[in-house]
């Protein structure tokens, strides 16, 4: 059983292939890229393989994108690597802890897409996430968190472990299969477990690969986190694809 984005986990080897077919995330670069202003800087908390990174890049902003995750990172620089020259030189990537994260800088605006925040337990993490945020901002700058949805992530029916919750392919013969193997969730603390299992089909249908990964997700209300760290709503949180809102905060 590994985290997921692990080291030799096949969620961050097909990261790209699963976001790819999530309609819950149509949308989000187009929210996250009205934030700064034209050519402003944006910092990115949780970059992952660099998909919102390069969308926002492409548009003539400049990105520096932070994950925790080796595994994670080498498929942004990977991703970088293949870009225009112009658009790859409006990335940075850096490895850091969204939590403990200080670049002596600040940006027009933070992001931290697709339920990062949600991965790390929801008190003193998301107190110092939100600091994080904070710091890297002029007054007046913003701050974007994408959250799921407590009702929608407590109302998730029960599993049968034998039927593929996704079924891909990968065009090359294979097929990537999802199997939600576990789920159970505990409120309090509004957490959310999911052992989430990636299998690899061959060209026959023969499974050749299987990566059992714990998924965890902590849900909880974000305004008292930002206001202790000195941001306030700057509107109404902003749906997105059902599974969840995006929580925009204003640095006072």
């Amino acid at each position: 059983m590994r985290p997921y984005y692990a080291d030799g986990g096949l969620s961050a080897a097909f990261y790209d292939v699963v976001t790819a077919a999530d309609a819950t995330l149509a949308g989000d670069v187009e929210l996250y890229a009205g934030l700064p202003p034209a050519g402003g800087a944006v910092l990115e908390l949780g970059t992952g393989s660099g998909r919102v990174a390069q969308a926002l890049a492409e548009r003539g902003l400049r990105v520096t994108g932070v994950d925790i995750a080796p595994a994670m990172l080498a498929r942004a620089e990977a991703r970088r690597a293949a870009l225009p020259p112009e658009v790859a030189g409006r990335i940075e990537l850096k490895r850091g802890d969204m939590t403990a994260l200080d670049l002596k800088r600040t940006f027009d605006a933070v992001i931290c897409p697709f339920f990062t925040l949600a991965h790390v337990p929801a008190g003193a993490a998301w107190k110092n996430a939100f600091a994080v945020a904070a710091r890297h901002l002029p007054p007046g700058g913003l701050a974007a968190f994408h959250l799921p949805r407590l009702e929608v992530m407590r109302g998730l029916g029960p599993v049968n472990a034998a039927v593929p919750v996704m079924d891909q392919a990968l065009g090359d013969g294979r097929r990537l299969l999802l199997f939600v193997k576990e789920r159970s969730f505990r409120a309090p603390p509004g957490r959310l477990d999911q052992v989430i299992e990636y299998a690899l089909a061959d060209a026959a249908g023969r499974i050749v690969e299987r990566s059992p990964e714990r998924l965890s997700y902590w849900m909880a209300d974000p305004e008292p986190f930002a206001a202790a760290a000195g941001l306030v709503l700057d509107r109404p949180p902003q749906p997105l694809g059902g599974a969840g809102d995006v929580w925009v905060f204003r640095k006072a």
